[in-house]
């Protein structure tokens, strides 16, 4: 079993992870970066979030410790509110899953059911990168479109409350995608939280603070492992 198991966002390349991941290593840490169908491994099918639930349960062993980033936080809060007792700790990482009813969610909500001939629109990426933090809706494959509609009305049904597994939520105070605000959501409405903001970190700190959160990471599952 990896010391901890990683669930990516709403991007078609773990790429940019290479180096949070090298210096977890070099910290001694073993860790996996799952690939989420659909994304960063390839799948034509149009996927819920039971399906993305069943897929994370498959991959990640009973009693370890995961971490999602923004959609594949969604992802493992919702497996962590079907099933208490799956993770032995889970670490979210400015996740998605809090609802909160807005006209650019609407908007992609719209835009997903449309589909390609809108694709080339450069206000579509723009919404789109708003909501998910992807710069990739041209790339995106129809069955991706619809499958981001599944993700963003399926935290209208999360109960944050359900899940008990020990959090950990990480989160950059330069977040616009997921903004702060919504941490302090989690905070609140998780039974069992901590909560930690991060001054300079944004939506994707593998890209802009690699190294602090490399560090952070670290120092986390090291305690978690004590």
């Amino acid at each position: 079993m990896a010391d901890l198991y990683i669930i990516h966002g709403w991007t078609y390349t773990v790429e940019p992870w290479k180096k949070t991941l090298a210096l977890l290593r070099e910290n001694g840490i073993s860790v996996k970066m799952l690939h989420v169908p659909g994304l960063t491994e390839e799948s034509n099918k149009e996927f819920t979030i039971y399906d993305y639930m069943k897929w994370a349960d498959r991959e990640i062993p009973d009693g370890a410790i995961a971490l999602g980033h923004s959609n594949g936080g969604r992802i493992l809060l919702n497996l962590c509110a079907a099933k208490p007792e799956k993770l032995k700790y889970l670490i979210l990482l400015d996740a998605a899953g809090v609802y909160e009813p807005s006209a650019k969610k609407k908007a992609v909500e719209g835009l997903a059911k449309l589909g390609k001939p809108l694709k080339k629109i450069p206000l579509v990426d723009k919404i789109f990168h708003k909501v998910t933090g992807s710069t990739d809706y041209s790339k995106a494959p129809e069955n991706m479109k619809k499958t981001l509609t599944n993700m963003l009305s399926s935290d209208k049904e999360l109960d944050l409350s359900k899940v008990e597994t020990k959090t950990f939520i990480l989160w950059g105070k330069k977040d616009t995608t997921t903004p702060p605000r919504q941490a302090t959501t989690m905070y609140e409405k998780l039974p069992n939280a901590e909560l930690k903001f991060y001054a300079n970190w944004t939506h994707a700190p593998y890209i802009s603070n690699p190294d602090e959160l490399a560090r952070a990471l670290t120092v986390l599952v090291k305690r978690l492992k004590a």
